[in-house]
């Protein structure tokens, strides 16, 4: 019988590579490598009005200093992850945090807009192979087990954290030192994460026997995503049925469909659709989606009631979102535990109720809010957000053999970001129509911006409760034979 016959690529012709003798320092300098790219995403949002400012950059074009980055790190996961099992996880991280690295020292002294926007692009790019390939690292450091599940936990508490110290730092530099110290940050962790990497992380490149390239698959699926990201970052700009839009987003969907037909047939695909079959996976994944999508509109909606609406400065801004991640870093060990004792079906679901239940509440905070009294209660309960990260990040590799551990990592990864970039999108459109029609009501502009807000808040918390029943239906309370591929 054939690998063909069987479903499956060509399989591995020797085991994966033993677990490190040494693992957590490296888990160490791979988590603080996702920690920066995860950072990425949200520090610049709070310093736009600055760099705006200091570029001249006109408004129209300012959310390109964020949609550059988005576009080509959602864009570019899955090929980055392939490209890890290919080509060495180790080779890939490090090209991926010197690319990333050497960006981000160009975006510091950029003294024009189009220049600053075009790093932000390489950035995205390097965050697209660095990503994958770490978390593909991680699961060779660990066997599957306890081990792995308590190193997966610290892993989704980081990248829970990760995005509300974002807004923290962003406001902070910003504030303190400068709108170029967001980049120069990213400078001196990454320049200390290549000096440390060749020494404390072992290479892992699975033994396959025969190591064909799935270009067509490749190119398809780096195309749709790209299309569909830039797509849904300029429909609030464009109109969601602007022709422009449409004609992309259905360009998106003929390459998705193509990439469907290529991986069917491909001898040593891209995305083995085998792993699609896996149901802890593919629930993870899902819920991974809805959780980008609820939980990162929350976080730029609510960034900009409280600039726009509530006068926060950005310094202000970003110790408001602490709380989140106050609630994260406490919850945290708790979840890991109920991880083990339970199951990944009830933590997941538990924690996305709360984090929807928190966007909710922050929907009736008034135009004249007041700190302790409408919000912070809604961010604490949001900080409820990493017992989804924790369990997403363990039922996406869930029965993931060595040689796949890059694909699958570059999936979950791009499930979250596509998912925190339509929920942006989708958050922006509701907010921005509604605000224009109680404005065309003779509503003043405070509580047309609030009005607004609130619905795109609504929005958000639905789709953040959407996950709930997700993760009842596919996530599987633990892995089965059938959860393997």
């Amino acid at each position: 019988m054939t690998a063909a016959d069987t479903g499956h690529d060509t399989l591995d012709r020797t085991p994966a590579p033993p677990a490190a003798t040494r693992p957590w320092p490296a888990f160490a300098l791979l988590a603080v490598a996702y920690f920066m790219t995860a950072v990425d995403l949200l520090v610049v949002n709070v310093a736009l009005p600055t760099i705006g400012t200091g570029l001249h950059i006109a408004e129209t074009d300012l959310q390109w200093v964020v949609t550059a980055y988005a576009i080509t790190f959602g864009g570019f996961l899955l090929l980055g992850g392939r490209a890890a099992d290919l080509l060495g996880r180790r080779r890939v991280f490090t090209a991926g945090l010197a690319l990333f690295t050497a960006a981000s020292l160009a975006c510091a002294p950029a003294t024009g807009g189009t220049f600053l926007i075009a790093m932000r692009g390489l950035q995205g790019l390097g965050a697209a192979a660095v990503l994958p390939a770490a978390l593909s690292l991680v699961t060779d450091l660990f066997p599957e087990g306890p081990a792995r599940d308590k190193a997966l936990g610290i892993w989704g508490a980081v990248g829970a954290s990760g995005a509300t110290f974002g807004v923290l730092a962003g406001g902070a530099l910003t504030r303190y030192a400068g709108w170029p110290y967001i980049f120069y940050m990213n400078v001196a962790i990454g320049g200390a994460a290549l000096l440390l990497t060749r020494r404390l992380v072992p290479e892992s490149r699975p033994d396959i026997a025969h190591r064909r390239y799935d270009l067509p698959g490749a190119a398809t699926i780096t195309g749709s995503l790209v299309l569909a990201v830039y797509a849904i970052s300029q429909a609030p700009a464009t109109g969601w049925t602007a022709p422009r839009t449409l004609a992309v987003l259905a360009a998106a969907a003929a390459l998705l469909l193509a990439f469907i037909a290529v991986e069917a047939r491909a001898a040593a695909p891209l995305l083995p659709l085998r792993l699609l079959r896996l149901t802890t996976l593919a629930g993870s994944n899902a819920v991974g989606f809805l959780l980008g999508a609820g939980f990162y509109g929350y976080i730029f909606i609510g960034t900009l009631f409280m600039q726009q609406v509530l006068g926060y400065s950005a310094m202000t801004t970003g110790l408001a979102w602490l709380t989140v991640g106050v609630t994260g870093v406490v919850l945290a060990a708790p979840a890991q535990a109920l991880v083990a004792r339970t199951s990944l079906t009830l933590v997941m679901a538990t924690g996305m109720t709360l984090t929807a239940a928190g966007i909710l509440w922050a929907a009736q905070a008034p135009a004249h809010a007041a700190f302790w009294t409408d919000l912070a209660g809604p961010l604490f309960l949001t900080g409820a957000v990493t017992w989804v990260f924790i369990p997403v990040s363990i039922g996406a590799l869930t029965g993931v053999t060595g040689r796949d551990a890059g694909i699958a990592s570059g999936l979950i990864d791009s499930s979250q970001q596509l998912g925190g970039a339509i929920g942006i999108a989708i958050a922006s459109t509701v907010a921005a129509s509604h605000s224009r029609t109680l404005l065309t009501r003779g509503h003043p502009a405070a509580d047309a911006l609030t009005g607004g807000f609130h619905q795109a808040l609504w929005a958000c918390g639905l789709i953040a409760l959407a996950a709930v029943p997700v993760a009842l239906l596919l996530v599987r309370r633990a892995p089965t034979a059938t959860d393997r591929p």
